[in-house]
């Protein structure tokens, strides 16, 4: 054998070998039990994606279904066949702020800002005390898109709507964090 090939098949061993002791190691840090609930979890999704793919197959107008396919893609981390998804529910009836405020949120996950921000503003149109949309929009405002004033203006109107409470006062320690830089 040449040596390039002596070499590569070292290589090949050490990667292989490095990447299992990772893995392993990256598995142990997960409890046992929680490894479990997070693959039954999985499993459960998939399962109940599958169905929801297989009851839109006969019944394609089902707007429920559309939203609840939307959900398990989001809460899986797929957020392209969530967009699709929801996109389907919105076909059927597009006034509803709650969907569209899902659908911002995954189109500010795969980057998408602008897109975000016009399904949070159309959701805080349809329904102006639409408090998730507000909090949504402030984050891309400030977060993304560096719009300090608009983020102000979504959050501030988020505190008129809901004064008091947890959610309040995280919306007060972003604008605080926002605006004075601490943390």
């Amino acid at each position: 054998m040449k040596k390039e090939h002596i070499l590569l098949i070292i290589i090949t061993l050490v990667v292989g070998l490095l990447s299992g002791v990772i893995f392993t190691n990256a598995n142990k840090k997960m409890p046992v039990e929680n490894q479990a609930d997070a693959s039954t979890s999985s499993i459960d999704t998939l399962q109940h994606i599958e169905h929801l793919k297989n009851l839109l197959a006969k019944e394609p107008g089902d707007r429920n279904s559309w939203i609840q396919l939307g959900h398990s893609y989001f809460d899986s981390n797929q957020p392209m066949r969530a967009i699709e998804a929801y996109d389907k529910a919105l076909e059927i009836d597009g006034n509803d702020p709650d969907v569209l405020t899902d659908q911002g949120t995954m189109y500010r996950r795969i980057g998408w800002f602008d897109k975000a921000v016009n399904n949070f503003t159309k959701a805080n149109q349809l329904k102006p005390q639409h408090l998730n949309s507000l909090f949504n929009m402030g984050i891309v405002y400030s977060q993304d898109l560096g719009k300090k004033e608009k983020a102000d203006e979504a959050w501030n109107r988020y505190l008129e709507l809901n004064p008091t409470g947890p959610a309040a006062d995280r919306v007060r320690t972003m604008l605080d964090h926002m605006w004075n830089g601490h943390g």
